[in-house]
């Protein structure tokens, strides 16, 4: 991470959107020794600091950077896919200032060695913050816990199985009472092997269609129901990482409505695509969970709206050539998105699926606070992590211009409105457009 930057600037008649303060107004954002020392109208007030470097933002936005909680990195192991320096480049183009990495390595982060490896590659090699999760199980394997008050004090802000779903209830009910005992948060993907087993797709008529076996609802929301009533039973954290369906989103639902500690994701696939994108076989569409009927893409945007979903996240994971050119049903799972998390979520917004507030909410000030890490405000005192928005320039995604070393992402071709001018992280510019 580079040592924030001397001296002061301004970014003067911009518009000022924090959710962490309820701000949305036009003013200015002041960064003084890497940290924001007035952001919003009352910042506009004041004038800029002696010496201070002033940009004028005219009819641009600036807002805290995202923090995206899931996202998967090849390195170690899998270097060619995606490194930790080409992932935080990615970041920062997609406006994204700290990310989560997913224990999904080559060894498993599961140790403090790997902790300790991830931290310190990031410190050497990233320009966005890089915060690693620990596996919940040795080697993802869903028997033998890791020892989570250790990888916690090493810097662990997270624990999760990553891809993988813990079938053994007690296992996991042992791992949520350990979280809560050490006040860390639990995040699980649920899929039931045996109801998804040769499932490539949505179970339905289009599954039908293209001859494939699909993948049931049930699959996600019957493992989800257990863990729910697990936290119930433990009193954990718990975080369902990302759920795809109209059922899990009831689930959840109920859960907050009886006052347990539950906290939700989807990622911006499953809130922008639908089962129709697969098209013609295009294996970039195959995700896990897979793409779901439109019903439940509206299912995920009404979640949202109305508070049920607390966070979006790219599920960013790459995949090269070799795994993901092949035949639908035997490529890889997983899409590039730390580049287009932003970009997609603002379809919503301009379609007036929902507010930017909202949007920003849950892409950065709802995750940092779930994480309990510095980030996601504007506010006084803060590390100057913020992305700069032109929220009207029409673009269109060329995938092989994406920072990613994959380029299997879902939005290639893709027009979007809205893009990132600029980013930056503890006041220094690591994006600019």
């Amino acid at each position: 991470m580079m040592e924030p930057l001397k001296g002061a600037a301004v970014y003067e008649n911009a518009r000022i959107v924090d959710p962490s303060r309820g701000i949305d107004e036009t003013g200015s954002l002041v960064v003084i020794d890497g940290k924001i020392a007035e952001a919003g109208a009352k910042a506009a007030n004041q004038g800029a600091p002696d010496g201070a470097a002033v940009r004028d933002c005219k009819g641009l936005t600036i807002v805290p950077g995202l923090v995206d909680m899931r996202v998967f990195i090849g390195e170690p192991g899998a270097e060619h896919r995606e490194t930790i320096a080409s992932a935080s480049a990615a970041a920062a183009a997609g406006g994204v200032t700290s990310l989560v990495m997913m224990p999904d390595t080559d060894p498993v982060i599961d140790d403090v060695a790997l902790v300790e490896f991830v931290l310190r590659t990031a410190r050497e090699t990233a320009m966005t913050r890089v915060f690693p999760a620990a596996a919940i199980t040795r080697g993802l394997k869903g028997s033998e816990m890791t020892e989570i008050g250790i990888l916690l004090d090493a810097g662990a802000v997270l624990f999760t199985d990553g891809r993988q779903t813990i079938s053994n209830a007690a296992v996991m009910r042992n791992a949520m009472r350990y979280t809560k005992d050490f006040g860390a948060v639990i995040a699980h993907e649920t899929q039931d092997a045996d109801l998804s087993a040769g499932g490539v797709m949505n179970e339905g008529l289009f599954a039908s269609w293209l001859g494939f076996s699909g993948i049931p609802r049930e699959a996600e929301v019957l493992p989800l129901e257990r863990d729910l009533r697990l936290a119930a039973l433990t009193g954990a954290n718990y975080h369902a990482a990302k759920i795809s369906t109209a059922m899990s989103a009831d689930a959840i639902r109920a859960a907050k409505d009886k006052g347990l500690p539950v906290t939700a994701g989807v990622s911006i696939n499953h809130l922008s695509l639908n089962e129709n994108d697969v098209g013609e076989y295009r294996t970039f569409f195959k995700l896990s969970p897979p793409l779901r009927h439109e019903d439940d893409r509206l299912a995920m945007v009404s979640a949202l709206k109305d508070g049920t979903l607390d966070v979006i996240v790219s599920s960013h994971d790459p995949q090269d050539v070799d795994t993901k050119r092949l035949p639908f049903s035997e490529s890889a799972d997983g899409a590039v998105g730390l580049e287009t998390l932003l970009a997609a979520g603002l379809r919503l917004v301009h379609n007036g699926d929902v507010t930017l507030p909202r949007l920003i909410e849950a892409m950065s000030t709802a995750p940092a606070r779930l994480l309990g890490i510095e980030a996601g405000t504007l506010g006084n005192g803060a590390m100057a992590d913020f992305a700069l928005l032109d929220l009207e320039a029409p673009w269109v995604l060329d995938a092989e211009k994406l920072q990613s070393r994959s380029k299997n992402t879902a939005f290639d071709e893709a027009r979007f409105t809205g893009k990132v001018v600029e980013t930056v992280v503890a006041g220094n510019r690591v994006y600019n457009a």
